[in-house]
C-alpha cells in the first residue's frame, strides 16, 4: 500500500526516499542482498555472476559496509641484520604503527646529527691544533705543510665516511599497512591488478652495492590483498587475472597471509621475501557465466565451499512495488551525480517506459542499469543546458536520440546507405527475396537483413548442395541446415540434384543466431515453387525442423529498425507478441503479424497465386500431420517442445 501511495502522488523524484545503506540502493536483487548480509556476518566469499552494469560492484561495496567491525592492525617491516633479504614483519594495533616509526626516526636522525657534528669537529680541531703548534715554533713549516695535508685527507674521509655509512632510514622500519582513523572495514578493488599490485612486489635497486644501496625492507610494496585485510578485496572480471595469480590468490585465502617477493624474476627484488603478511579478507569476486571456465577450479570450490555463488538478476517484474523501484534509481543517479535536476512524474514514467522497452520481454522490467543510467544523466544534462528546475518528458525524448549507443548509431547509417542503394525493397514483390530482421551488439540495435536465395543445377554428379554464404557462424550455419530438412519435407519437387543457395546480402560483421531461418525458408520455398515475396514486409523467427515459429530475442528492436527502414507490415513469432514494447505512435506506422507455423509465414509473405493455394493446401495437411495440436500452444507460450 505504501508503494502504491507514493506511486499515485509523487510530482518530482525529490520526494522519492533512497536509502542510506548501499545494500538499499541496490536494485531488483534482493536475493543477492540477503546472500551479502549473510555473507558479511559470517565472513564468508561470494562469487557473483551476471551480466555488466546489474549491480555487482555496488553489492560487494555494500559487504564491506556490512562486515562487523573489528580491530583493524598496521604492519611494519623491519630489517633482518641475519639475512638482509628475509625482511621481518610485525603487525601491531591500528595508528600505533606511525609513532613507532616517528620515534625511531627522531632517535636515527639524532644520532645521525651527532656522527655529522662529530665528523665537523674533529677535522677543525686538527687544523686549530696544528696552527698553535706551528705559531709555537714547536715544529717546522714542512711538518706544518704536511700536517695540513693530512688533515685534509681526514677531512675528505669523514665526509666519505659519513655518506657511505648506513643512513638514518636503513634501520627504521617501514609502515606497510596504515589504518589509522579508520572505522569501516577497508575496500579494495583489485580489477584488472597486475601480479605486484594484487599481490606485493618489491622494487629494484639498481644500486646494490658499495653501500649506496637501499635496504630491502624499504623497498617492500604491499599488495592489495594486504591492504584488504579485514575487509573486502572485490576483482570484477576475476577471468582476466593469469592461472598463476588465482593460484597465489587462492593460497593467501587459505593461509590468511602472504609473504611479498619480487614479481620479476629480471629485478634484484625478487631475492627478497619478507616473513608473510597478514591478509585476511573477504573475497567478492564478479564475472560472467562465460568467463567461468578460465577460473581456476581450485579458486572456484575454495569460494564454493567457504562461501556462496549468486547468478545476477537481469530483469524484475512490472509490479506497482518494483515500478517504484525504478523511479528511486532516477532519483539515486540524481543524487550522487549532484549536478543534475530531479526528473517531473512524465520524464520519469518515460524513463519506466524505456526500462520495459530494454528488458525485451512481456512484463519485465529491465536491470541492466548502467545503461539506464546513462539516458537519466543524459536527459539530466538536456534539462540543465535548457535552465529546467526539472527534467520534463521532452528532455527524454531528446536524450534518447543524444544518448544512442554505438551500435544504434551506426545501424541508422547503414539502413540509410542499404535504403539509397536499394539493398533492400519496401514495395513490390521479387521471387526468393526475403526481408529478414536482425539485431546488432548486445540486442539493443535492429537491423535489416535481406536473404536472397537461388535454385540451380547440381554442381556434384553424386547430389545437391545447400550452400549459404554470407559469414555465418556456427548456429546460423545449423539453423539453415534445419531449415532444408523442412523445404525438403514440403517440397513436392526431386532437389536431389538441385543446387540450393542462399546469399545473406552484405552482411560483413557476419551472422549468428536461429532468428532468420523463417526468412531463410521463405525465400528457399519462393525460389522452388516460383511464387513471388511482397517486399514491404519484413520478418523475424526461429524455425522448428516440424516447421513450428519458435520466439527469438530483441523483438522490440528488430520492429523499430523495419519501421525506420519504411516496412508496412511485419512477421514476428506468436509468443513473442507481448514483448513488443513500442510507444503507439510507433506501433500505429506498422501492421504486426503473429505467427505460429510457416504456413502463416507463407500466406502472408506470399502474393497470391495459384501455386500459392496448392503450396499452402499440401502444407496444411502436412504440418497437421507432423505437428501435434499440443505444438501450437507451447510455441504460443515461448517454448520450445522436445
Amino acid at each position: 500500500m505504501a508503494a502504491k501511495s507514493v506511486l499515485e502522488s509523487f510530482e518530482s523524484t525529490s520526494e522519492i526516499p533512497v536509502p542510506r545503506t548501499l545494500v538499499g540502493q541496490v536494485i531488483g536483487q534482493e536475493k543477492a542482498g540477503e546472500i551479502i548480509k549473510k555473507a558479511a556476518a559470517q565472513k564468508r566469499n561470494v562469487l557473483l555472476v551476471g551480466l555488466p552494469g546489474t549491480g555487482k560492484s555496488m553489492l560487494a561495496q555494500a559487504m564491506a559496509e556490512l562486515l562487523p567491525v573489528q580491530q583493524l592492525h598496521d604492519i611494519l617491516v623491519y630489517p633482518n641484520e641475519v639475512d638482509p633479504n628475509n625482511p621481518k614483519v610485525r603487525m601491531v594495533r591500528a595508528g600505533e604503527a606511525a609513532k613507532i616509526v616517528n620515534e625511531l626516526r627522531l632517535e636515527a636522525k639524532a644520532q645521525e646529527d651527532n656522527m655529522r657534528l662529530l665528523s665537523f669537529l674533529l677535522p677543525f680541531a686538527w687544523f686549530v691544533l696544528t696552527s698553535v703548534i706551528w705559531n709555537l715554533k714547536w715544529i717546522s713549516d714542512v711538518v706544518y705543510a704536511a700536517t695540513l695535508i693530512l688533515g685534509g685527507f681526514l677531512l675528505i674521509g669523514f665526509a666519505l665516511g659519513t655518506q657511505m655509512r648506513v643512513k638514518s632510514g636503513a634501520a627504521t622500519p617501514r609502515l606497510l599497512i596504515d589504518n589509522a582513523g579508520k572505522k569501516i572495514a577497508p575496500f579494495i578493488e583489485a580489477t584488472g591488478a597486475r601480479a605486484g599490485a594484487l599481490l606485493g612486489d618489491v622494487r629494484h635497486d639498481p644500486l646494490q652495492s658499495g653501500g649506496l644501496g637501499t635496504p630491502a625492507h624499504l623497498r617492500v610494496e604491499p599488495g592489495m590483498i594486504h591492504r584488504a585485510s579485514g575487509g573486502v578485496l572485490f576483482i570484477d572480471e576475476i577471468a582476466t587475472l593469469s592461472m598463476k595469480s588465482q593460484q597465489e590468490l587462492l593460497t593467501a585465502m587459505q593461509e590468511k597471509k602472504y609473504p611479498i617477493t619480487g614479481q620479476s624474476e629480471m629485478s634484484s627484488g625478487a631475492m627478497t621475501r619478507t616473513e608473510p603478511v597478514p591478509c585476511d579478507f573477504v573475497l567478492v569476486a564478479a564475472g560472467n557465466y562465460e568467463d567461468l571456465q578460465r577460473v581456476h577450479p581450485a579458486l572456484r570450490s575454495r569460494i564454493r565451499g567457504y562461501g556462496y555463488e549468486v547468478y545476477i538478476n537481469l530483469d524484475l517484474e512490472d509490479t506497482p512495488e518494483n515500478r517504484l523501484k525504478i523511479y528511486q534509481f532516477i532519483a539515486q543517479e540524481v543524487r550522487k551525480d549532484g549536478k543534475i535536476p530531479h526528473f517531473s512524474r512524465e520524464a520519469a514514467d518515460l524513463i519506466l517506459f524505456e526500462a520495459r522497452r530494454r528488458s525485451g520481454r512481456k512484463n519485465k522490467l529491465t536491470l541492466r542499469l548502467r545503461d539506464l543510467g546513462g539516458l537519466v544523466r543524459a536527459t539530466g544534462d538536456i534539462a540543465k543546458e535548457k535552465g529546467h528546475k526539472l527534467a520534463l518528458e521532452q528532455d527524454v525524448i531528446e536524450a534518447k536520440m543524444s544518448a544512442r549507443t554505438l551500435e544504434q548509431q551506426m545501424v541508422s547509417k547503414i539502413l540509410d546507405e542499404k535504403r539509397d542503394y536499394r539493398i533492400y525493397l519496401t514495395e513490390g514483390a521479387l521471387v526468393g527475396r526475403v526481408n529478414g530482421l536482425a539485431v546488432s551488439g548486445e540486442g539493443d540495435a535492429g537491423l535489416v537483413l535481406p536473404i536472397e536465395a537461388e535454385v540451380a543445377p547440381a554442381s556434384s554428379r553424386a547430389e545437391g548442395k545447400l550452400i549459404a554464404t554470407g559469414k555465418l557462424g556456427d548456429i546460423a550455419k545449423e539453423a539453415v541446415q534445419n531449415v532444408s530438412a523442412i523445404i525438403k519435407r514440403i517440397s513436392g519437387k526431386d532437389i536431389s540434384m538441385q543446387d540450393l543457395h542462399i546469399q545473406f546480402l552484405q552482411t560483413y560483421s557476419g551472422v549468428e543466431g536461429d532468428s532468420a531461418s523463417v526468412s531463410v525458408a521463405t525465400a528457399v520455398v519462393s525460389a522452388l515453387e516460383n511464387i513471388p515475396v511482397r517486399q514491404c514486409l519484413a520478418m523475424t523467427g526461429s524455425l522448428s525442423v516440424r516447421g513450428e515459429v519458435l520466439p527469438v530475442g530483441g523483438v522490440t528492436a528488430k520492429v523499430q529498425a523495419a519501421i525506420v527502414a519504411g516496412f508496412k507490415e511485419v512477421i514476428v513469432p506468436k509468443a513473442n507478441l507481448e514483448d513488443v514494447i513500442l510507444p503507439k505512435s510507433e506501433l500505429a506506422k506498422i501492421r504486426v503479424h503473429p505467427v505460429s507455423t510457416l504456413s502463416e509465414v507463407l500466406e502472408l509473405a506470399f502474393e497470391k497465386t495459384e501455386s500459392k493455394a496448392k503450396l499452402l493446401s499440401s502444407l496444411r495437411k502436412l504440418l497437421r500431420s507432423v505437428i501435434p495440436s499440443v505444438l501450437p500452444a507451447l510455441a504460443e507460450k515461448g517454448l520450445n517442445p522436445q
